[in-house]
């Protein structure tokens, strides 16, 4: 277990009887109790307004309006470089995001939307010969698994399965976060990516706002202080927790806000590889090929490293590990550094617990977080 962690259910690795309570709660929750995304009872779970790139929203419009409704997410969770890719949805709800990856892997791709709740899953099968037809496939490219996302193993889900997990604010939903993370590890291939959006605080939250059942089905009470995540990743063998984005959350409902007290709360996209051991990890100067759809002439990889079309840079051992080692591998050219030439512009410093944290200054300053701010994330 995690050092981190004193009570194993402070940071989410413990289960027993109030992990059984958790589960028929959170199905409660979002199988009965919330019919449409404006049922929600605070601002935790809805998207950030933020620039989501033309082609995604394309995609979005032709995902059928009941699924959308029943959207729960904290944001769209879409990483870069999908074409022929095998994904994982985990907690894929009604299946809109399983939708959208449907037609960025392609027909030779495939998407597994994985739920424990039946209400959601039934409105994501439902729609499965619409969207292909939509599609114009002459195959589904899409299926979806009724289980949990602490066992994968037990919804038939094998090791070295996935290229890409994604999970969209469902991760805190979990009493066992540790579980979910090592499960992620086992199905992922050897240079996969976990992908996900989820809810962090700015500490270890009391007992009160742990076992608040509204608070919890909002994306609250089960919400990892985020240094947590960081010893929750590395146990199981993630390199480091590389943060996307991130944005202050506003609860918008007084009588929650009273439960919370002085804690506060961030909605943080990371993304985790599985770093093939045999890629050595070696400082590398590497050129992206702007291949990448959508993505052309910039890669914004991390808060911290952005690649330009065409231009050097100078990674290190572990992001050079990272692109050689996972489907961004022919995106870029590498090369060794050249002791003897003028140091090229570094996208990537080293890596400090600084540019991990998704909020550092919005704990304290809140008001001046800008949510239209161009990449909604705050570090200072």
């Amino acid at each position: 277990m995690a050092e981190c962690c004193s009570k194993s259910s402070e940071c989410g690795t413990g289960c027993g009887s109030q992990g059984i309570g958790v589960y028929a709660d959170v199905k409660d929750y979002y199988g009965k109790q919330l019919k449409k995304t404006s049922d929600l009872k605070s601002n935790a779970c809805v998207s950030p307004a933020k620039p989501t790139p033309a082609f995604i929203r394309k995609a979005l419009k032709e995902v059928h309006s009941e699924v959308t409704s029943r959207y729960y997410g904290c944001g769209l969770v879409v990483p870069e470089c999908l074409e022929g890719c095998r994904v994982l949805d985990l907690g894929s709800g009604s299946g809109q995001d399983c939708y959208v990856l449907s037609q960025l892997v392609g027909e030779e791709g495939h998407i597994t939307g994985l739920d424990m709740t039946e209400e959601q899953l039934e409105v994501a099968e439902k729609y499965i010969d619409y969207h292909m037809k939509k599609f114009g496939y002459m195959h589904p490219n899409v299926d979806f698994v009724k289980g949990y996302i602490e066992a994968l193993q037990d919804a038939g889900l094998k090791e070295n399965m996935y290229d890409v997990i994604i999970s969209n604010c469902v991760i805190n939903l979990s009493p066992n976060k540790s579980a979910v993370l090592r499960e992620a590890y086992r199905v992922l291939k050897d240079g996969g990516e976990l992908y996900f959006s989820d809810v962090y605080s700015n500490k270890r939250l009391p007992e009160e706002v742990r076992t608040h059942k509204v608070l919890w089905g909002e994306c609250l009470g089960g919400a990892l202080w985020w240094k947590d995540l960081l010893l929750l990743a590395e146990e199981v063998g993630f390199g480091t927790p590389r943060l996307v984005t991130a944005h202050y959350i506003t609860i918008g409902n007084k009588e929650l806000e009273s439960l919370i007290g002085d804690c506060k709360f961030v909605s943080a996209t990371y993304r985790l590889f599985k770093i093939p051991k045999s890629c050595p990890r070696e400082r590398r100067q590497v050129i992206y090929n702007g291949a990448i759809t959508g993505f052309e002439k910039m890669l914004e990889f991390d808060v911290n490293c952005t690649f330009q079309e065409g231009q050097v840079a100078e990674v290190d051992g572990e992001i050079a590990a990272i692109l050689k080692g996972s489907r961004f591998a022919e995106e870029f050219s590498f090369q060794p550094v050249v002791k003897t030439q003028p140091a090229s512009t570094g996208c990537c410093p080293a890596v400090s617990q600084v540019l991990l944290c998704p909020a550092v200054g919005m704990w304290s300053k809140p008001a001046a977080i800008s949510h239209s701010h161009s990449s909604s994330t705050e570090l200072g």
